[in-house]
């Protein structure tokens, strides 16, 4: 596996994806990193460290293989480069990996709370519900290691006091996920600021899981 291998819409799918996370408002500045993996070669594509999201091009993007080694990209990688290779080793399934710093979401990791069942989007999309991963320094391996044990089969975890870690099939779906963990951290917030949240039940959360992957949709 070599640079030969790199191609260059999958750079440019992490540049417009950078863009797309500012302009939703789920991270600002240079905070927050991206990965796609290219399920042809398995070559993971991810965020350069540190640069604004409209400075970023092409050339700038780094090319990882599943061994984090570095095969492409002239730049240092997010300093997060670890988790998002770590996700998509243990989780055939996923092939991009959204790391966003969001408010509602991040007020639950402030609080080491978990975010439950509180809307059907979330059970359908996300699981039954989410959980703060152990606590780690930022950029290590103790993080990563962290984060992927927490996420498990969910397509999202929390870090506490730092943000929300979302993932999926492509693009499209993560971000579909980062809007739905969003909403419902928001629901589930303001919820509890005035009483008590009315969950749903197991049975309702495994029936609309059912319903989400057998039915819902055109051809099922």
């Amino acid at each position: 596996m070599n640079a030969a291998m790199v191609k260059d819409d999958y750079k440019q799918r992490i540049v417009d994806g950078g863009m797309q996370m500012v302009a939703e408002k789920l991270t600002v500045g240079t905070w927050g990193n991206v990965s796609i993996r290219d399920p042809e070669t398995g070559l993971i594509y991810v965020k350069p460290s540190g640069m604004k999201y409209a400075d970023i091009t092409k050339d700038d993007i780094v090319v990882f293989n599943k061994d984090l080694v570095k095969v492409d990209g002239h730049r240092k990688p997010s300093i997060e480069y670890q988790f998002h290779i770590g996700i998509m080793n243990a989780r055939p399934d996923v092939n991009c990996v959204i790391h966003t710093h969001p408010v509602y979401s991040a007020v639950l990791g402030a609080l080491g709370m978990d975010l439950p069942a509180i809307s059907e989007d979330f059970v359908q999309l996300v699981g039954a519900k989410i959980i703060n991963c152990a606590y780690a320094l930022p950029g290590t391996p103790e993080l990563a290691h962290n984060i992927v044990e927490a996420l498990g089969s969910r397509n999202a975890v929390m870090i506490p006091n730092h943000g929300t870690v979302c993932c999926g099939s492509d693009w499209d779906m993560v971000m579909k996920v980062c809007f739905v963990v969003e909403k419902a951290a928001q629901i589930y917030v303001l919820a509890r600021s005035i009483g008590a949240p009315k969950l749903i039940s197991d049975a309702d959360i495994l029936a609309m899981q059912d319903f989400a992957r057998n039915h819902y949709g055109q051809g099922k």
